[in-house]
């Protein structure tokens, strides 16, 4: 069985951990339970299928059931304390704990990388600066870019851009991106580091609507009532649009320059009565760029 700090779930080691010991004997959920001292014996089978969680004081009396010890404890109660935590600062403070553990084991998390890559937006603008600017230098990559970034921030983005398989060498020594376009997939963790690097661009993109000519931006936006039934239809559309816009680029073997698009939908309202939903919204209100 892989070790704990192998893991990201807690309850993916649980389940793992019964299973191997009903492999090699007669382990019933209810002898779990019996040993970890919880009162119900399909306690921690209700906890493996998602139906309850784990707290504090559980996680600690299932991990010394499982005879965990240490810094392996230690890492089972952070996944636990992960889950829970209820603001993405707790969860962001647990998973980089859950880490130093894992990497002074020379233990590598699954989505740890990817959740690396997107907690800062320095690592997604670089990546693209390298294969755009062959030869270049790092602190020309640095001068190039509006945002605030070193020469030393961009080396130490390209080794880890390198390090991680994002980016590498061919024969001329310049960068080549080993996969066009990247995506956050399943992985659950990684969408904490996503909501950082939201917020960063979100930053940017107000920034940017102070600061740049408006021949070099583009800014509109759309109010507007929508229904329980249009409300996914609509963020189909805006996922299809996206799939569009990477296929235009992607075809593009030379970029001038690199861009951030940013798609938003929000609640400007709390929900509003059943009855009101069906009526009409009447006519819908538009905020165009200057150019409009």
């Amino acid at each position: 069985m892989k070790s704990v700090v192998e893991y990201k779930d807690y309850r993916e080691y649980v389940l793992d951990y019964y299973r191997e010991r009903k492999r090699t004997s007669a382990f019933t959920w209810r002898e779990f339970a019996k040993v970890a001292g919880f009162a119900s014996g399909s306690y921690l089978k209700l906890v493996c299928d998602g139906k309850t969680r784990l707290v504090e004081e559980g996680a600690k009396k299932t991990a010394a059931a499982m005879g965990l010890v240490d810094f392996e404890y230690d890492y089972f109660v952070l996944m636990v304390r992960y889950e829970n935590a209820k603001t993405d600062q707790l969860k962001k403070e647990c998973f980089k704990e859950m880490q130093a553990l894992s990497s002074a084991r020379n233990v590598k998390i699954l989505g740890s990388d990817m959740y690396t890559f997107f907690e800062t937006w320095k690592h997604s603008v670089v990546r693209e600066l390298a294969v755009t600017m062959p030869g270049a230098k790092p602190h020309e990559m640095a001068k190039a870019c509006r945002l605030p970034i070193s020469a030393s921030d961009v080396s130490a983005s390209l080794h880890f851009l390198l390090s991680a398989g994002f980016l590498e060498k061919d024969a001329n020594d310049n960068y080549r991106q080993t996969n066009r376009s990247i995506s956050t997939g399943q992985l659950k963790v990684v969408t904490l580091a996503v909501h950082s690097l939201l917020r960063q661009m979100g930053e940017f993109a107000l920034a940017a609507f102070d600061t740049l000519p408006v021949s070099e931006r583009h800014f509109s936006g759309l109010t507007m009532g929508v229904t329980t039934e249009s409300y996914p239809k609509v963020l189909d559309e805006l996922a299809e649009c996206r799939k569009r816009i990477v296929s235009l680029v992607s075809a593009d073997k030379n970029p001038d320059k690199i861009c951030r698009l940013n798609i938003q939908l929000f609640p400007l309202t709390e929900n509003l009565k059943k009855d009101n939903l069906k009526k009409d919204t009447g006519p819908l209100c538009k905020e165009g760029n200057e150019d409009d």
